[in-house]
């Protein structure tokens, strides 16, 4: 498993356009992924659980993942965070 905590560095915060981008990048790897906002756990794979995160700008969030391509899950969607959601 790999944690990573990230920051919501973009100025609209978590909103439709990169939780769909999210959604679409975790849903291209076997991993499992986690967002988690303050004790609170959505399947990253899931829209409508990645948008009730309401991930304003400034929040730390917590990511996991776990499966065979863990890694590479990893870096591609801890760099869509720290880009500012900029592919």
């Amino acid at each position: 498993m790999i944690v990573k905590r990230v920051r919501v560095k973009n100025e609209s915060g978590l909103d439709s356009r990169p939780a769909a981008i999210i959604v679409r990048k975790a849903s291209s790897y076997q991993s499992k992924f986690s967002i988690i906002r303050e004790g609170f756990r959505v399947n990253g794979k899931s829209i409508i659980g990645v948008m009730t995160l309401v991930a304003e700008p400034g929040l730390e969030l917590t990511l996991e993942f776990n499966g065979t391509d863990e890694e590479q899950a990893a870096a591609d969607i801890v760099a869509f965070f720290e880009n500012g959601f900029q592919e």
